[in-house]
């Protein structure tokens, strides 16, 4: 009986220490268990070192060309240039004038707690998030690149009724015209490089796209200093059809400890990002060419991760056009699958993945036919509780029967006190001929850790969540219970658990018990509002279980 309860309490410590740690290192404080939180790519590269250079340079042994001469970004420049505005139903970009950067998006059907919609891409004194592009050659060649005037050539609606922008610079005999094109309801922008060439240069050209970001986290939104609505993962990301998603931390890219593939194969989908809780920003360029993936820290405390796809020597008089795609959104996973081959990796369930994905695909199906995500947790939950009502019912068996003969184990340990070896065999030997199994209880619990902790990541990292309510208080499952009254009812609950299972003879474990309901609901107080909802739900559903089978072995007659 006390071994029993002793695994029963380490599982549930041992889970409740893990979430908590995952909470620290979400909150970008250390982790319980030492070092900073690593990445799963994290490894030494000896070939790669972060650059300081603002204008991409090849990686060691690429087939793109390196320059002499690299120029530097002018913030200022950025900051004061004039700003051309590109919009649908669901985005409003800001693109400069310096260098054709994509420097703000505003995400509009995705809103703040002050109902002002969500800034993805910002470039202002205190936080810097964009995209950018240009050209570069073998030479020492100035051409058109992130750092250029563009002037705009043309804007409106095209033949399909979508709004584009269409921007141009002219530098050393090398025209380059970016054109930006909105679809309706897409979270994609179609970026297009035009590339003329007026006079002879033998120098073959490359285009290169990139996101640049400081390592800031993003603005945390909710109770609690924004407990929980911390980002799963902040940083870089790459994606190739044979390394397959790769996740670089800012930590690693500092101390040169990153391994990312470095080339994506003619005709591969590859594309390269950067993730944040709930949203994410990616270049997705065309698989025409084989493209370089580089990464590193530029100036000014700058991150940045991009692509480099070679245009090759163009001949004066010639045009050579580049289409690529930039997703700025949500991480609507029904969304991402559509996008690109491995996008919805871009949505980090971290490591219960295989869990977890089946997991939110039932709720999305759930709440396809009820409309609301409070609902749809609870009707999971009663699913989820179906599944496993036979181990559950065998776990109660256990149990109830462990209460019956709790007169008897007393009374055994007054007899052999001072004796544990005799106490031990006395003790067995009642549980053989009662057929009980003292450790039948444990392996529900178990089983069940993972799916909790699926769950957990699901409500964690699933933006439709954000800003949905339930009933009443309840206005954002996202974010902890405003008034504390889940995680109460939580306590609650467990405390009946607690009073129907049988009372453990040694009275120290009998009082941790007790405690332990006032323990968990202080911990659940930080805990998304909807994940506090689904144990709830469970306890209250095992309370019921667990009295009618309590119920129907208290109406044996006692031996």
């Amino acid at each position: 009986m006390d071994f029993k309860k002793t695994i029963l309490w380490a599982v549930f410590s041992m889970s409740a220490l893990m979430l908590y740690n995952n909470w620290q290192v979400h909150e970008g404080k250390p982790s319980l268990f030492g070092g900073n939180p690593s990445s799963s790519v994290v490894a030494t590269n000896d070939k790669a070192s972060p650059t300081k250079v603002d204008t991409p340079a090849p990686l060691p042994g690429s087939t793109t060309p390196a320059i002499a001469q690299t120029p530097n970004i002018n913030s200022g420049d950025i900051e004061t240039s004039e700003k051309f505005v590109l919009q649908n139903d669901v985005l409003v970009l800001e693109i400069s004038a310096n260098g054709a950067n994509v420097v703000d998006a505003k995400l509009t059907k995705q809103l703040t707690a002050d109902k002002k919609p969500v800034e993805l891409f910002q470039y202002t004194p205190t936080h810097k998030y964009f995209a950018r592009s240009g050209l570069i050659s073998l030479g020492n060649a100035d051409l058109p690149n992130h750092t250029s005037n563009f002037k705009l050539a043309q804007s409106g609606k095209d033949g399909s009724g979508r709004p584009f922008i269409v921007l141009a610079s002219e530098r050393n005999g090398v025209k380059l015209e970016k054109t930006f094109i909105l679809n309706p309801g897409s979270y994609v922008v179609e970026i297009g490089h035009r590339v003329t060439q007026s006079t002879v240069n033998t120098n073959p050209l490359v285009l290169y796209t990139e996101l640049v970001r400081d390592a800031s986290q993003e603005q945390k939104i909710g109770p609690f200093g924004g407990a929980f609505s911390a980002s799963t993962f902040t940083g870089p990301a790459a994606y190739t059809d044979k390394e397959k998603f790769n996740k670089l931390e800012f930590t690693a890219i500092d101390k040169n400890k990153i391994t990312i593939p470095t080339q994506a194969a003619a005709g591969d989908p590859a594309w390269v990002a950067i993730v944040q809780h709930y949203f994410a920003s990616a270049w997705i360029p065309g698989d025409k060419f084989a493209r370089d993936i580089y990464a590193g820290r530029i100036d000014n405390g700058l991150y940045r991760i991009g692509m480099q796809t070679p245009l090759g020597v163009v001949a004066p008089g010639a045009v050579v056009v580049e289409k690529a795609r930039l997703f700025v959104g949500p991480q609507e996973e029904s969304v991402l699958e559509t996008i690109a081959p491995g996008f919805a990796l871009l949505k980090d369930y971290g490591y219960l993945t295989i869990l977890a994905k089946p997991i939110f695909w039932l709720l999305e199906n759930i709440h396809a036919y009820v409309g609301n995500w409070g609902w749809s947790i609870i009707l999971l939950t009663i699913l989820i509780k179906l599944v496993f009502f036979p181990l559950s019912a065998a776990s109660y068996k256990s149990m109830a029967r462990m209460k019956e003969v709790q007169p008897r184990l007393l009374a055994m340990k007054e007899q052999y006190k001072g004796e544990p070896q005799k106490l031990n065999q006395a003790m067995m030997e009642m549980y053989r001929k009662e057929k009980i199994n003292p450790l039948g209880g444990c392996l529900p619990v178990v089983i069940q850790i993972p799916v909790f902790i699926s769950l957990y990541w699901v409500l964690l990292s699933s933006v439709e969540m954000r800003n949905a309510p339930w009933v009443l208080w309840i206005h954002d499952l996202s974010v902890p219970d405003p008034y504390y009254i889940l995680p109460i009812i939580m306590a609650v609950s467990m405390f009946v658990q607690t009073k129907l299972n049988p009372t453990p003879p040694d009275p120290i474990q009998a009082k941790v018990m007790m405690y332990m309901p006032l323990v968990f609901s202080v911990m659940f107080f930080f805990f998304p509002a909807g994940l506090v909802l689904y144990w709830v739900v469970n306890n209250l559903l095992s309370i019921a279980q667990q009295w009618q089978i309590n119920q129907m072995f208290g109406k044996k007659p006692a031996k």
